[in-house]
């Protein structure tokens, strides 16, 4: 099992930006997928990459959002631009064909 620890949340106004980390040992070999969580809602998977480097993103996220893998860190980041309230969510990385145990999160708050 991986383990899977998401950094880089915070609290930004609308229209800012705000970067995320998944860091984790081994998971050179898995997609990855960056996933959130908002208040009251299912958790939805926002964007993923394989480790050739393409990329998927939701409809909602497209042309704001980057994802990108650094596999000598072992680390993937989810580069978030323009945000909006409804982007407001617990953000969680993990691998969508083999998941893991979840982690914690990082919690992002877009709000003037």
């Amino acid at each position: 099992q991986l383990q899977l620890v998401e950094s880089g949340g915070g609290l930004v106004q609308p229209g800012g930006s705000l970067r995320l980390s998944c860091a984790s040992s081994g998971f050179n070999s898995y997609a990855i997928g960056w996933y959130r969580q908002a208040p009251g809602k299912q958790r939805e998977l926002v964007a993923s990459i394989i480790p050739g480097g393409r990329t998927q993103y939701a409809d909602s996220v497209k042309g704001r959002f980057t994802i990108s893998r650094d596999n000598a860190k072992n680390t993937v980041y989810l580069q978030m631009n323009s945000l909006k309230d409804e982007d407001t969510a617990l953000y969680y990385c993990n691998a969508p064909a083999a998941p893991q145990p979840w982690g914690q999160g990082t919690r992002v708050t877009v709000s003037s």
